[in-house]
């Protein structure tokens, strides 16, 4: 049997219950959300859309963007974040690539989506939220679609190392994961209050928002995170959960002393750290300012889902660890011939379970079974993973996913650019940034603040470079591979 809709299901047991509350905005009770999510969903119905098709949404958090997504599920279609931070050509190619016919967009992105218009023959529909098109689209009736025939679901871009971004294909969530993960977190129905401290088009911040709903709970939006605003959220709201990359714990623990003296995070029970590494120095100091018991730091990846969880006891007893298998969910580290390693071995991390990614969209769908993002790890003797490193080049600046080969397919764009190469620095705010090292073409005189221009017409402002070298030439072997290791020395970068 089909599992009902958790939003619709919450609508019928506390249909007064606060769902979403916009701070500068409207607040909208889950029989007020339903019945707009219902109407979106005909709507969409209405503009073509069938069961298994894309639809792109695009925007800062907002009510908009949470009706967008319950529609969506409701009317068994494929949600497709687009990053509201990415250019108007990155904009171009999710999208393309996608196969999405309608994309819904805030209006603070719409003039970007409808510079690229004219390249996107198969969109048909490109509406902006607030417009009369958009309410156009909530005319209809506020009485359930019908029930989606299992061809829903969502498809997160990430970076891939090609150098673009690769759609991750996700079926609908399954119940009862939903159920472990909340239990495993130690939510509780119909007492959340979620404070959305990352972007929407973030899988993690995304599940916990919908999370939350599914639960019976409230979602605070935050348009953008601002530390000092966040704090006062969650005094005022008194916040349950959230989720977060370090970037944004590091600047809510770095606030003058005066903001800190009114914080109040004793409602807090599950604050959910993930997205990057998280550095055992800022564990510290968290649990020494807001206090102990609610930092939980998570494994996990837009691919993987939720694959491990370390709870609150276990932050400054397992120094460098990320947890525990979630219940349901298998891991194993195995060598590069995929035996498996004993305890405290270093190899590739690889996890099993029902809630994995089903392959990347337009690419050879994976089979059941065990799956990997390529992270290096080890498990010690009772479990516990510790990530010794990401795969690839990858560059994880401030939480957000940077893979060199795209920033240096910019760079080598440039005609006074001969050579590129792209990686990560140590940075005690954002974790890692991005440098960049390019050599000029002969003849040719490197300007940085012509080559700085030249990427930020092209790329998000967290893929550029935040710091520059030119050189006369790089460490290349004989057939061409570049020594990124010998660059990295130099910084005392190990990978």
């Amino acid at each position: 049997m089909t599992a009902p809709d958790p939003l619709s299901a919450q609508a019928a047991l506390v249909p007064d219950t606060l769902a979403v509350l916009d701070p500068e905005g409207e607040r909208l009770a889950f029989a007020e959300l339903e019945a707009r999510a219902n109407r979106l969903a005909h709507g969409l119905a209405g503009l073509g859309l069938a069961g298994g098709d894309p639809v792109i949404w695009c925007g800062p958090n907002s009510v908009e963007v949470l009706v967008t997504l319950h529609a969506a599920r409701k009317a068994g279609l494929v949600a497709v974040p687009l990053a509201y931070r990415f250019t108007a050509d990155e904009m171009r190619y999710v999208i393309a690539d996608s196969g999405a016919a309608v994309v819904l967009v805030d209006p603070e992105q719409a003039e970007r989506v409808a510079a690229v218009r004219a390249e996107l023959p198969a969109v048909r529909e490109v509406v902006v939220f607030g417009s009369p098109e958009w309410h156009a689209l909530l005319d209809g009736p506020g009485t359930p679609p019908p029930p989606p025939d299992g061809t829903g679901g969502s498809m997160i871009y990430t970076s891939g190392t090609t150098g673009k971004p690769k759609g991750a294909v996700r079926g609908p969530t399954d119940p009862e994961y939903t159920r472990t993960l909340a239990a495993t977190l130690r939510l509780r129905p119909h007492e959340e209050v979620h404070l959305t401290t990352g972007p929407l088009y973030h899988s993690g911040p995304l599940a916990w928002a919908l999370l939350t709903h599914a639960l019976g709970g409230t979602v605070v939006l935050l348009r953008r995170f601002d530390a000092a605003r966040w704090v006062e959220l969650v005094r005022e709201h008194r916040v349950t959960n959230t989720f977060t990359a370090p970037t944004p714990l590091k600047r809510i623990v770095a606030l003058p002393d005066d903001v800190l003296a009114r914080a109040d995070l004793s409602s807090m029970r599950s604050l959910v750290v993930n997205a990057a590494p998280v550095p055992y120095a800022l564990k510290e100091e968290a649990i020494a300012r807001f206090g102990d018991g609610f930092l939980f730091e998570i494994y996990g990846s837009t691919e993987l889902g939720v694959d491990a969880v370390l709870p609150p006891e276990d932050q400054l007893a397992r120094p460098g660890s990320c947890g525990k298998a979630l219940p349901g969910v298998e891991l194993r580290v195995v060598d590069d011939e995929g035996a498996e390693l004993p305890a405290g071995e270093p190899g590739v991390l690889q996890v099993r379970s029902a809630t994995t990614f089903s392959g990347y969209h337009g690419r050879e769908q994976l089979a059941d079974g065990w799956k990997s993002v390529g992270d290096i790890a080890h498990l010690d003797a009772d479990g516990y993973v510790y990530i010794r490193d990401r795969p690839g080049d990858l560059v994880i600046t401030g939480g957000m996913n940077v893979y060199p080969a795209e920033v240096e397919a910019v760079l080598h764009e440039h005609p006074d650019v001969l050579d590129a190469a792209v990686y990560g620095v140590p940075s005690p705010e954002w974790g890692e940034t991005v440098h960049a090292v390019v050599v000029p073409r002969d003849g040719h005189a490197l300007a940085i603040p012509a080559l700085e221009a030249h990427v930020a017409e092209r790329l998000a402002d967290y893929k550029r470079p935040r710091s520059w070298q030119v050189r006369a030439a790089l460490p290349r072997t004989e057939s061409g591979k570049l020594l990124k290791r010998l660059l990295r020395a130099e910084h005392d970068v190990r990978r």
